[in-house]
């Protein structure tokens, strides 16, 4: 690494692309390969054309820190990621400055550790109540029954039972949200204001999300019944001077929390299930756990710190697949990051994918190793050589949340089942705001002998 108090120099020089276009043809059809190609060819820090924008990739964690800790009043949300708004409103995801501020710090009481520890039983209970359904014998796209599972849970812990029947809505709502953003990476998007059939269907969703999300909003301002659920504090949370949020922006941290509350965990725990079922010494592993710690009953938060094997495999999963693949930033005024000149306006890119796998920090990088992480790895690590949830000041506000609900998942389905993948499938990813299965992720399931109710 570059000493920062030297005289900064320029970027160097990545890959040049094409007339126009730059590299954005790489970065939509091979995102994850592209990166990472990148960072063994041309180093820690390199410059690139990402068609009208410019660009640099990070890929040491030092230069990570920078950017999201050190310096990072010198940056904001990505001009990419604010074309998300048009789905996810001016929520947390999306929002810079002090209106930013704001809304973190009304939402933060909400993520408390001891507020989220009460949704620990509402995690294992829908588990329990998806897997009473299932059959032994029975095959399944286990990433659509996550999705439905998590997406059951977030609607709970934000809405209590009001939106139990609606989540199906909500689903296609958000599906289409992420397809939305991912044709902002083309130049599709040029099409968005005509009347095709892709954007009334975009659009007919949002409103039908939008009815639901509002029409509880307005129901709960006007209900004299007390609640404990997520709205309900951030319904009466009040800034230091008195203020309370807006319907509209009670509106856009709901999307935002629906997006990252329910999609991140559920494609977290895909991938884990596909790599126990590639991994059979693991798997047995999880279940000699699960059975010793949990015998025939389900698991409940006071259990999570003897289930040391459910959380390393859950850790070790989200190195090798985070589903938050890439985390960017924009240059607000020109600033030296790593004895690099970066100017006001540059697009910074930084990928947990290549990170997480580089060979400088951790042996064998592209296996699954759950031991990996049982001795004094993380302390040993540079900070940011593994940041699932991001870090710093707009470190996930729902980080603790999402690791309970993981571990909780994983523990109540595996001590009654056993996944095996079927065979002969196509398993790849479908990198967007997430990283996603693309073409799901077919399992066969057998019920466990031992750890049944």
């Amino acid at each position: 690494m570059l000493n920062s108090t030297i005289k900064p120099q320029p970027l160097p020089r990545g890959p040049k692309g094409r007339p126009l276009v730059g590299v954005l043809p790489q970065m939509r059809r091979r995102p994850l390969q592209f990166m990472t190609e990148c960072a063994r060819t041309y180093g820690d820090a390199l410059q690139v054309r990402i068609a009208h924008l410019q660009a640099c990739l990070f890929s040491h964690p030092d230069l990570v820190e920078e950017v999201l800790v050190t310096q990072n009043r010198k940056f904001i949300k990505p001009q990419l990621l604010k074309q998300a708004s048009e789905v996810l409103g001016n929520g947390l995801l999306t929002s810079d400055g002090d209106f930013w501020l704001r809304q973190r710090r009304l939402a933060q009481p909400a993520f408390h550790r001891d507020r989220i520890a009460n949704y620990a039983h509402l995690m294992a209970d829908f588990s329990d109540q998806m897997t009473d359904r299932w059959r032994d014998g029975q095959t399944m796209d286990i990433h659509e029954e996550m999705m439905a599972l998590t997406l059951q849970i977030v609607a709970r812990a934000l809405f209590g039972a009001d939106v139990s029947d609606k989540t199906e809505i909500v689903g296609r709502a958000l599906d289409s949200a992420l397809q939305r953003f991912t044709e902002r990476m083309s130049l599709m998007r040029l099409l968005d204001r005509f009347p095709l059939p892709r954007n009334v269907r975009f659009r007919q969703r949002q409103r039908e999300l939008d009815g639901i999300i509002y029409g509880i909003i307005e129901s709960r301002r006007n209900s004299e019944t007390e609640s404990d659920d997520l709205l309900s504090m951030l319904l009466h949370a009040q800034d230091t001077d008195g203020s309370q949020m807006s319907n509209q922006q009670l509106h856009d941290e709901v999307i935002t929390l629906f997006l990252a509350g329910h999609e991140t965990t559920a494609i977290a725990l895909s991938w884990t299930w596909m790599l126990l079922a590639q991994h059979p010494e693991a798997e047995a592993k999880l279940h000699d756990e699960l059975d010793r710690v949990l015998g025939s009953r389900p698991p409940t938060l006071a259990d999570l710190p003897n289930l040391r094997w459910t959380e390393m495999v859950v850790k070790e999963s989200m190195r090798l697949y985070p589903p938050a693949w890439r985390v960017g930033r924009q240059a607000a005024e020109d600033c030296t990051i790593g004895g690099f000149q970066i100017p006001k306006g540059m697009q910074v890119v930084a990928s947990q994918w290549v990170i997480h796998r580089d060979p400088r920090w951790y042996h064998r990088p592209d296996d699954f190793l759950p031991q990996r992480w049982d001795g004094d790895l993380a302390r040993q690590l540079p900070k940011f050589a593994y940041f699932p949830f991001g870090g710093g000041p707009r470190r996930c506000i729902g980080d603790e949340f999402a690791k309970m609900e993981a571990a909780l998942i994983l523990a109540a389905i595996a001590r009654r089942f056993k996944l095996s993948l079927i065979p002969n499938q196509q398993i790849d990813y479908f990198p967007s705001i997430t990283l996603r299965p693309k073409y799901g992720i077919r399992v066969k399931v057998e019920r466990r002998g031992g750890g049944v109710r």
